[in-house]
């Protein structure tokens, strides 16, 4: 059992109404890896530059997370994103964005890394999307993310990507903005048509919709009294449900209804702190509790009429 994963690598400074963070550990691979650890192993191919902290590294190898297809350019400097939240937290504002080693990222993957149980293929651009699947062998199964960027700018690419890929992780928003469509149902089978069998339409504080096949399940989010850093929980969510996919080995419907409230839960521990800090506080007892909780968020005594 393993997960392959190709995406950014990066350092965030982010500040919120509670406070701030400066240099903390970012990227879509990173929380994804950082998530979905506690489920499965995990083989991170990204790019950093020689000032990426090595505390960062080593955290990763102590959450067996194979950093052998994580390149370090030497002399060069990390992909850096800097961000604000007003006290509307589904709002960043971006203050900065350095590409750095990032804006040449070509994924190299390591013949270990190759034709793994799920390929996941994080927010980065299509065509490199596209050169990673190609590359990686045979995966058992290929799941996606993507942003507004590549869908306004790169739609030819990214609808190839789609095309191959089994599970597509996407906002509410950039549903309707792939498929012209308001309604999340015909957007989800507008989606659907285009490739993937599953579709997990990811709504922020309301939960998430999956859809699989003709069958559909409404997830809730965990209601959270503080919420201090909303940066990387749709990262933290796909890294959670991925990586119970692959702890089952077995993906169908009732898997991926479990595996959508362990990504709930494991981005409902993300945003608790700013970075990855509360997910690196965590332990499997803390999961099962939270996985609990969601467990009685949904229960109700059978109508009687």
């Amino acid at each position: 059992m393993a997960i392959t994963v190709v995406g950014s690598v990066a350092l965030d400074t982010v500040e919120t109404p509670f406070g701030k963070i400066e240099m903390g550990l970012g990227g879509a691979a990173s929380h994804f890896s950082s998530s979905s650890s506690f489920f499965t192993k995990i083989n991170l191919v990204g790019v950093v530059g020689s000032d990426f902290p090595q505390e960062h590294i080593e955290f990763f190898k102590s959450r067996d997370i194979d950093v052998e297809g994580l390149e370090i350019i030497e002399g060069g400097k990390s992909f850096f994103w800097a961000g604000r939240y007003d006290h509307d937290l589904n709002v960043a504002h971006t203050l900065d964005t350095q590409l750095n080693v990032f804006e040449t990222f070509e994924p190299k993957l390591p013949d270990s890394y190759k034709s793994p149980n799920i390929l996941f293929l994080a927010n980065i651009h299509p065509n490199l999307q596209l050169h990673v699947a190609e590359c990686a062998g045979k995966p058992g199964f290929i799941a996606t993310d993507t942003m507004n960027l590549w869908i306004e700018n790169e739609r030819e690419a990214l609808g190839r990507v789609i095309a191959i890929t089994n599970l597509l992780t996407i906002n509410e928003g950039e549903a309707r903005l792939i498929t012209k469509e308001y309604n999340l149902v015909k957007a989800a089978k507008k989606i659907q048509d285009m490739g993937p069998e599953t579709v997990v339409i990811k709504r922020g504080e309301y939960g998430c919709l999956l859809f699989h096949g003709d069958k559909i399940f409404n997830a809730p989010a965990y209601p959270l009294e503080n919420i201090f850093d909303p940066t990387g929980a749709g990262d933290s969510f796909a890294g959670g449900m991925m990586g119970y996919l692959d702890h089952c080995g077995e993906i169908n419907y009732e898997n991926l209804k479990t595996a959508v409230i362990c990504g709930s839960a494991m981005a409902s521990y993300q945003v608790e702190k700013f970075s990855n800090e509360r997910i690196r506080e965590i332990n499997k007892e803390d999961i099962r509790r939270r996985f609990e909780e969601f467990e009685h968020l949904g229960s109700f005594e059978t109508m009687r009429i």
